[in-house]
């Protein structure tokens, strides 16, 4: 059974992301990486835990993703926390400028995979939750869990 190209093969999810922010809206980029660092994505070995992007001089960067060195990869390998550039459109980056620069907002890396075999990474564009926001959100999946639970019991 052949593989389809154009399906995605999820790499890594930042869950801590969406216990901390609010995303308001999502960004496709690519990032531009080296062989040894493509080879430890393919084994899963990123954490995205701590990172976030930043936007200099008309180029995107993210920055405090680890990526593990390959074990194989000896001389070849990079820095595990170097900045990476991600490849993005001159008008998305523009959009990105004006909308990080108001108050509140960030750029944070929500998933990072492989579509086809592109490497790339899934961006939210987040507002900070306060503390009263975060048991919000916590009390409405426990609730929704439990309408879930009491509709299965009902159906049986």
């Amino acid at each position: 059974m052949a593989k389809d190209k154009n399906q995605d093969t999820t790499i890594a999810q930042n869950k801590k992301a969406y216990h901390d922010y609010f995303v308001d809206e999502t960004f496709e980029a690519g990032i531009s990486l080296f062989g040894t660092e493509v080879k430890s994505l393919r084994e899963g070995r990123v954490n995205l835990k701590d990172s976030y992007v930043s936007v200099k001089t008309g180029e995107a960067f993210l920055i405090g993703t680890h990526i593990s060195p390959y074990e194989k990869g000896n001389i070849f390998n990079k820095d595990p926390l170097r900045e990476r550039k991600l490849l993005l459109h001159k008008r998305e980056i523009n959009k990105l400028i004006g909308l990080t620069q108001q108050q509140g907002y960030t750029l944070i890396p929500l998933k990072m995979y492989f579509k086809g075999s592109y490497a790339k990474v899934l961006l939210g564009l987040c507002r900070g939750k306060k503390n009263y926001d975060k048991r919000d959100s916590i009390a409405e999946r426990d609730s929704k869990r439990r309408i879930d639970r009491a509709m299965k019991e009902q159906v049986r």
